[in-house]
């Protein structure tokens, strides 16, 4: 009953610096600069070909922007929810109270566009943070025409330019709760499941709507892939980063450095065919990857 991940968000102090920050990362403008009075917040949107993301940040009173504050005042920035795509939203609350995940009442949403007066509406079906392990995750319906919220403009060369959501990665230090969550609660098709002694860790890949939810386990080596990493309770998972696709990551390496991003060089990714580069100096706390994907291969005697 979730068909994609709807959107990413990343919580931000300073809503203008994270819009400066992201436009120069993606290689986009904005598709949407909204107000939530009722909420007390605010937010800018990209929306992608198979996804979009939102910075979110506190402006004004309202009970959502206080939770926020508090978040970022505790955790700092970085990606804190995943909202999932759903056509009856009605129905996922009822699967989801069905399986006794206590999900809240239905929620009306309502934004508006600051520039423009442009409004969006939408319901939504939040769950508890002690039934997602720590994490922001809920279902969302939208109320509004799809055009209402327009593809990101391009503010580069669109063969540098970021295209899609590749993957999202959330750290956790059970990855057996990770699939009863995402694959048994959530119904995410768990595509992989890993150990990768060389790096350290324990993959699990649910896929939804084209693109992945990344859970990373440490199998507890020195030189994990994760050791970097902040450590985390048994009981909280924490979104990490995302990798993001491109269509030439040669071309999108060299323009994002030229923003003054640091960025390592292109190498190999770890899936057979795709090229990879790492973005240093991680937006808002967002560890981060850009990603050309493999490219098809020809017909046979092509």
């Amino acid at each position: 009953m979730l068909h994609a991940l709807d959107h990413a968000i990343v919580a931000v102090r300073d809503l203008a610096g994270a819009e400066k920050a992201f436009t120069a990362l993606l290689g986009r403008e904005p598709s949407w600069r909204g107000l939530h009075p009722e909420a007390g917040t605010a937010n800018v949107l990209y929306r992608l070909r198979n996804t979009y993301l939102e910075l979110l940040a506190a402006e004004g009173q309202g009970g959502a922007g206080a939770l926020l504050s508090r978040h970022l005042e505790e955790r700092g920035e970085g990606l804190v929810g995943l909202a999932f795509a759903t056509e009856d939203v009605a129905a996922v609350r009822e699967r989801w109270a069905d399986r006794g995940l206590e999900p809240a009442p239905l929620a009306e949403g309502h934004g508006r566009e600051r520039d423009t007066g442009a409004e969006r509406r939408w319901r939504t079906a939040m769950l508890p943070a002690h039934r997602t392990r720590g994490l922001l995750v809920f279902a969302i319906e939208h109320r509004s025409p799809l055009e209402t919220l327009p593809s990101a403009p391009l503010a580069a060369e669109a063969t540098s330019a970021v295209d899609a959501l590749d993957h999202v990665v959330v750290r956790s230090a059970d990855p057996e709760a990770a699939i009863a969550l995402y694959g048994d609660a959530l119904g995410l098709r768990l595509a992989l499941d890993r150990r990768f002694e060389e790096w350290g860790v324990r993959l699990l890949f649910f896929r939804v709507g084209g693109l992945t939810v990344e859970v990373a386990s440490a199998l507890g080596s020195a030189d994990s892939a994760l050791s970097g990493a902040p450590p985390l309770a048994k009981d909280l998972d924490a979104l990490w980063g995302a990798s993001w696709q491109v269509a030439d990551v040669d071309a999108a390496r060299e323009r994002v450095a030229a923003a003054g991003f640091g960025v390592s060089e292109v190498r190999a990714g770890r899936k057979p065919g795709t090229r990879v580069c790492t973005v240093r100096d991680e937006p808002c706390g967002v560890a981060t990857l850009l990603l050309q994907p493999a490219r098809p291969s020809g017909p046979r005697g092509a």
